[in-house]
């Protein structure tokens, strides 16, 4: 049963926190993170991405990266910008997107959960990503951006949190550009953080719906410390990361599009007609097409959007990882035809989450006289199940939004 407890965390003093939280580190390329932490002065970036505040040809794994990382940390907690609760609490997350609001309980996961398999996983890690996140953690002391969690919630649960909600003001409630409302509540009550605390040890199963290499980097930080510390109880707060749990039918997957650079020597008749052999291809010229069910993929190709419906003899017979789109896009397509054999290394292939509208994957192949796929979303279902049997889904199978922001809370290992 899960093992999810409350820390103290670092955070913003409610006057700056709409000016610290930030985009995830991986949402965001280095250029972007730049214009961001030139801005502000504030912004969580400036630890995430610390790359920003040293010289352009700074290598982006270099040591003096995570030294700087710590060092902006250090500073925000320094000059007040940053301030740590006394006490250990649970919080709500609450995030607004288009009307539809989901609300989650932050908090600690234990590595322990992971290993065994309570946090279950879908997807593999990059090695070198991994790394990477291993020297921040490690350097920074801290977990700085949470684990993207989804559970089945007990009755229970959902109204500790609904209650607190009703009874106590948010200590964070604002709207940033992107028309997303962040708001957070402290949960310092004793009889509701034990209620909480009695409730995940009855939940089977949690799922990393995002943040599969943050969770994996972080466990890893956590055994080296067991190693460092060969008399350590379990309770150091090295043996968790920061997470937030939500429900996991209130969440939101989006589409995860694709667009590959060429038709790999192909010419267009030649790969329509490649096609052919899986799905049921219709024409839509003018008309940008997005997929309204399972097994359809809108494509674009030199000026022209096509509507594939796969042929219901190449997934009916497959495992649940089979009959996903995105499999069989990259098991028919992607593979055989267009010689992507890798999509997690090939540089021919780039994915785009389905924030992006319809019209920019258009653009994205014209560019470069390619082809686009519009995705129907996987759903939380299918993830939960494929999580449930250890299996693995193909790489860039889901695109949550909204996203969390970083900087809200910190998870320091040393406390």
């Amino acid at each position: 049963m899960a093992v999810f407890r409350t820390f103290k965390a670092l955070r913003p003093t409610p006057e700056k926190a709409a000016r610290v939280a930030a985009l995830p580190y991986d949402v965001v390329n280095r250029e972007e993170a730049k214009s961001i932490g030139d801005a502000n002065a504030d912004s969580f970036l400036h630890v995430d991405r610390a790359e920003m505040d040293l010289p352009a040809d700074t290598d982006l794994y270099d040591c003096c990266v995570y030294e700087k990382a710590r060092e902006n940390l250090d500073r925000m907690a320094e000059n007040g910008t940053l301030i740590q609760d006394e006490k250990k609490c649970y919080y709500i997350y609450e995030l607004v997107r288009k009307g539809k609001t989901q609300t989650g309980i932050v908090g600690c996961a234990s590595i322990d959960d992971y290993l065994n398999g309570v946090v279950k996983k879908h997807e593999l890690t990059r090695e070198d990503k991994e790394i990477d996140r291993i020297h921040h953690v490690d350097v920074c002391d801290a977990n700085t951006g949470p684990i993207y969690l989804a559970c089945r919630y007990p009755k229970r649960l959902m109204d500790v949190m609904e209650q607190w909600k009703a009874s106590h003001d948010a200590v964070y409630d604002f709207t940033e550009e992107d028309g997303i409302t962040h708001r957070v509540w402290v949960i310092d009550g004793d009889d509701a953080i034990a209620a909480i605390g009695e409730e995940f040890e009855n939940i089977s199963s949690i799922y990393i719906a995002d943040g599969h290499h943050r969770a994996a980097s972080a466990v890893k930080v956590g055994l080296k410390r067991r190693q460092e510390h060969p008399g350590y109880t379990g309770e150091e707060e090295f043996n968790y990361f920061l997470s937030v749990v939500f429900p996991y039918d209130q969440l939101t997957i989006l589409p995860y599009n694709r667009v590959v650079r060429d038709l790999n020597g192909l010419t267009e008749r030649a790969f329509l007609g490649s096609l052919k052999f899986y799905f049921e291809l219709m024409a839509l010229p003018g008309f940008p097409c997005k997929p309204v069910e399972k097994h359809c993929i809108g494509m674009y190709l030199d000026g022209c959007w096509y509507h594939l419906k796969a042929w219901p003899d190449i997934y009916e017979k497959k495992d649940i990882v089979g009959q996903l789109d995105v499999e069989i896009l990259q098991e028919k397509v992607l593979s055989p035809v267009l010689g992507i054999k890798d999509p997690r290394t090939d540089q021919r292939i780039r994915f785009v989450g389905g924030s992006h509208k319809l019209g920019e994957l258009e653009e994205m192949a014209k560019e470069t006289n390619g082809v686009a796929f519009a995705m129907f979303p996987t759903s939380m279902e299918d993830l939960m199940t494929i999580a449930d049997e250890g299996k693995l889904m193909p790489p860039k199978s889901t695109w949550f939004e909204p996203k969390l922001r970083s900087g809200l809370f910190i998870h320091k290992l040393s406390e």
